[in-house]
């Protein structure tokens, strides 16, 4: 069984099927890429992992628990969220933002501030940068800050969901490989949703392929490129290559 399991969950909004009957293991470790287009319950999906979004029917388990049936605010705080523009407290600086959920744990100031080292050596931030604020910060800069939020708590999930979407070309490929490194340092498990097939194949251990609420294929980057299992991936491909 997965880290993360979903269980035949369906969910509508406005008598509208986005998901339907959908199963699936997320494993201990791996980095999942999920890619479609807007609108096909790719982020529904991942909501549904710390319980921002409650499936109609089935249920997802993490970690062996149904997540209805545990402490939601609890399993919130020990899962990392990053979103695109991270969308960090404006009126805290690097500091108070990457320690924002340490503190709620009430771990030890000493402790707090060993973390914010460690998370700022590791997003390759400068250890003067825990005194700027947001608004004295680049875009990629704010990313790095996101992430090291989301990694703050030794959070074992990770949830990403198109993070670096607002950056320009340069300075997401340079995160990519980022974060790419941290995956293989710190060993999470983490979800990754974007809009951007090479994005997907060149992040993920396991690449999930979906249309209409519906996994079209779910492989490692090099059978998606190799063995594009429907036309819909097919044409996803050859997107790419163009």
């Amino acid at each position: 069984m997965g880290e993360i399991v979903y269980e035949n969950v369906s969910k509508s909004y406005n008598e509208k099927t986005i998901i339907k009957n959908f199963n699936l293991n997320i494993y201990k470790g791996e980095f999942l890429t999920i890619i479609g287009a807007s609108g096909c319950g790719k982020t529904t999906l991942m909501k549904m992992i710390n319980g921002l979004v409650l499936p109609d029917k089935g249920r997802i388990l993490v970690n062996g628990k149904d997540i209805s049936q545990v402490d939601i605010i609890e399993l919130r705080r020990g899962i990392g969220y990053a979103i695109q523009g991270n969308v960090l407290f404006p009126h805290m600086n690097v500091y108070e933002n990457i320690s924002y959920v340490p503190k709620l744990l009430k771990l030890d100031r000493s402790e707090i501030d060993d973390i914010v080292d460690n998370m700022l050596e590791l997003v390759n931030l400068p250890a003067d940068a825990k005194k700027k604020y947001p608004n004295e910060l680049s875009g990629g800069q704010k990313q790095r800050v996101g992430i090291a939020r989301a990694l703050a708590a030794n959070h074992k999930i990770i949830l990403m969901d198109e993070p670096f979407g607002a950056l320009d070309a340069i300075t997401r490929n340079q995160i990519q490989k980022e974060l790419k490194e941290i995956h293989k340092k710190i060993g999470a498990t983490i979800v990754f949703i974007t809009h951007d097939i090479s994005e997907a194949i060149k992040l993920g251990t396991r690449v999930l392929v979906l249309e209409n609420g519906e996994i079209q294929q779910i492989s490692t980057p090099e059978e998606i490129i190799s063995s594009p299992q429907t036309d819909y991936v097919k044409s996803l491909i050859e997107a790419a290559r163009l």
